[in-house]
């Protein structure tokens, strides 16, 4: 047997080898084989498939820095990669580096314009950045590529939300659910607009059916911030008590549920949930200082001990 072909089984041994290890869950040894495959001669577009798969592993490490450096090896061998610059934008994403992200994410396009989750994440930057001009821009690309992205009509419909366009944010969030009826964030949305709009009552029947399908945090938040506008403080309180079983962590559920309590003159309960609510979130410290519903305990030493320990003065 001639040294190509000896090199060329060793190669393949140790990508099967890679491949067994990561189906087996053991990915630091996959990439181990999958590194000791390149020591081996072979095709360029062979280099490039391994690569990729370990820039793959690198990332599901959480090893950013090495995902990075394998994509940016695939660029050294074909810079007209369009996915290798994609991963190098969601490691400076990941990282926090926006302007490095969209950089590399517009590179990923230019290469190949029909590239939808690029233009889906230079969308979805851009609205963090603020920007809902391009959001819009770039959302409305995914949906032109891919008809059927129900999450791109949903950020679309979000935006439309923030900026007060409830028309425009109605036909969007209706497009997503149309396309897929258990998306628990459009529900969620659908049940925002409604609010917005002054239907408490088909509000809640949103919140509800985004419920049905993901223990959202922020469901039990907009549904219990209605009971509390309408005085049902003690279905209020059912609310957020489950609410709070499925997210533990979630400080404003505490602090509606303390407002509850409060308002029920239930002063040893709104304490608790106070103090666990400024626990998470040591800011919130300044919303109660000012909220009315806290009137009835505002007076107890109580109160006044947790806000002083816990409130920081210019």
């Amino acid at each position: 047997m001639n040294r190509h072909l000896q090199d060329s089984d060793r190669r393949r041994n140790y990508i099967i080898l890679a491949e067994n290890s990561y189906l087996d869950g053991d990915r630091k040894r996959a990439i181990e084989f999958y590194s000791k495959a390149l020591e081996f001669k072979g095709s360029k577009d062979e280099d490039i498939r391994i690569l990729y798969n370990m820039a793959i592993i690198y990332d599901e490490l959480d090893i950013p820095n090495e995902a990075f450096n394998t994509y940016r090896k695939i660029v050294q061998l074909d810079d007209r990669q369009a996915g290798a610059f994609y991963g190098m934008a969601t490691m400076y994403e990941r990282c926090g580096d926006d302007e490095k992200a969209l950089e590399y994410y517009f590179k990923a396009v230019e290469i190949d314009p029909g590239y939808d989750r690029a233009y889906f994440y230079i969308a979805n930057i851009y609205d963090e950045m603020g920007n809902k001009e391009k959001a819009i821009n770039y959302y409305e690309k995914v949906i032109r590529i891919k008809p059927d992205d129900y999450i791109a009509y949903n950020n679309l419909g979000s935006i439309y939300e923030e900026m007060g366009d409830y028309n425009k944010a109605y036909i969007m969030i209706s497009k997503s659910i149309e396309l897929e009826p258990y998306y628990y964030k459009a529900l969620f949305n659908m049940g925002v607009i409604y609010k917005r709009l002054g239907n408490n009552e088909k509000a809640i029947e949103y919140y509800d059916r985004s419920l049905e399908n993901e223990k959202y945090s922020y469901a039990y938040l907009n549904k219990s911030a209605i009971y509390i506008e309408e005085g049902r403080l003690k279905e209020c309180i059912e609310v957020l008590t489950e609410g709070i079983k499925y997210n533990p962590y979630a400080e404003y559920l505490y602090y509606n549920r303390a407002c509850c309590y409060s308002r029920l003159n239930m002063v040893t309960l709104a304490i608790k949930d106070l103090r666990k609510s400024i626990l998470l979130h040591p800011k919130i410290v300044d919303m109660a200082v000012g909220d009315e519903d806290f009137n009835n305990i505002k007076e107890d030493e109580r109160f006044i001990a947790l806000i002083s320990k816990n409130r920081v003065f210019d």
